[in-house]
């Protein structure tokens, strides 16, 4: 696929993950694996089934006690993709965007529509009996659309389905600022979708119900400081670089930062890179100072978190210290509003 919302700058280029990559981010990933059995490595960014079934198999081999995940636009499933799947209990996401008006963005690198494509492997799936979960981007969150958009997922017997409001990231430069208030009204009416048929799990609605029910039970909500624990999220590229925290840095190379890059498991452990990102690592500190602005002068940091690494720096001109960005409007602050009146409405 060649998605005009795509942010990645490399995705026309064929780079095949060594085997020897994987095995040096197996070593620390089973201990950790052995000590939390909901484990998981994801398989993301690209199309992971282009490498292959033998490839794909050879770089899963190394993990253990792992639960993988691959994130595909489902145009290479057929019945061997199928039988791999099952027979190395993966869990499978499907990138498509509603129904086929809704996925004019998501074009072959021909350029001709890709919806087809994506359902005939979705209809595979289907047939083999493999559960699957979605992730669509929106790019217009009008709230006439929801519901259709909503019950498009429904029928297709998704398991989850996480909504992106598309963002101005990476190379994705023409990317246009939803409205606000529209894309409150747009979660309202999603929300009031899912209320009247709950067959599929909503991600964000569900965000923001725990938040919600984390706040009425008296339950600490603010997230943590920066010098507490923190979840790294590492992402590591085919050559073996780690990027922490925010996947989409991956690629891309800056004056002041560098690659982004925290190290490369094929010179230091993935437990070592880990353990000492924040002293290897000098935009972390930067993100930090931003993150402390927003829990100083955001009234919905509790829920929001302070705005994630890509799009601080992408929206504020390379700067990691900056505060609110577009997606904390649309998805965060948006989706919390718009929720959180669908609550209100159906409480009356």
């Amino acid at each position: 696929m060649n998605c005009t919302y795509c942010y990645l700058p490399f995705r026309k280029v064929k780079n095949l993950m060594p085997v020897d990559i994987a095995e040096a981010v197996a070593g620390p990933v089973n201990v950790w694996a052995a000590a939390n059995p909901k484990f998981e490595v994801v398989w993301h960014g690209g199309e992971p089934l282009a490498a292959g079934r033998e490839h794909l198999a050879a770089l899963m081999s190394p993990f253990k006690s792992v639960k993988h995940s691959v994130q595909t636009n489902a145009a290479l499933v057929d019945d061997a993709w199928c039988e791999f799947l099952l027979e190395h209990d993966v869990h499978v996401g499907v990138s498509i965007d509603g129904p086929e008006d809704m996925n004019s963005h998501r074009v072959t690198l021909a350029g001709h529509p890709g919806f087809r494509v994506t359902m005939r492997g979705i209809e595979r799936l289907r047939r083999n009996g493999i559960p699957y979960s979605a992730i669509a981007v929106v790019s217009d969150p009008d709230p006439t659309d929801a519901i259709r958009f909503y019950e498009f997922f429904a029928d297709l017997g998704v398991t989850t389905l996480g909504v992106n409001v598309e963002e101005e990231e990476g190379v994705n430069t023409g990317a246009k600022a939803a409205d606000p208030v529209r894309a409150a009204k747009f979660w309202t009416a999603l929300a009031d979708a899912w209320r009247a048929n709950p067959v599929v799990r909503l991600r964000e609605v569900q965000r923001v119900l725990n938040f919600a029910g984390a706040v009425l039970k008296g339950h600490e909500t603010a997230p943590l400081p920066a010098s507490s624990p923190w979840d790294a999220l590492p992402t590591v590229a085919y050559d073996g670089g780690v990027v922490m925290l925010s996947p989409e840095l991956a690629g891309f190379t800056d004056a002041r930062f560098g690659d982004f890059t925290t190290g490369n498991v094929l010179k230091d452990g993935l437990d070592v890179l880990v353990a000492e990102a924040e002293q290897r690592t000098p935009w972390i500190s930067e993100f930090w100072d931003g993150v402390d602005s927003c829990r100083a002068t955001c009234e919905y940091f509790a829920f929001c978190g302070g705005a994630h690494p890509a799009n601080r720096y992408f929206e504020h001109g390379g700067r990691m210290d900056g505060t609110r960005t577009s997606y904390c409007t649309t998805s965060k602050v948006a989706l919390l509003e718009g929720v959180v009146r669908h609550v209100r409405e159906h409480r009356r």
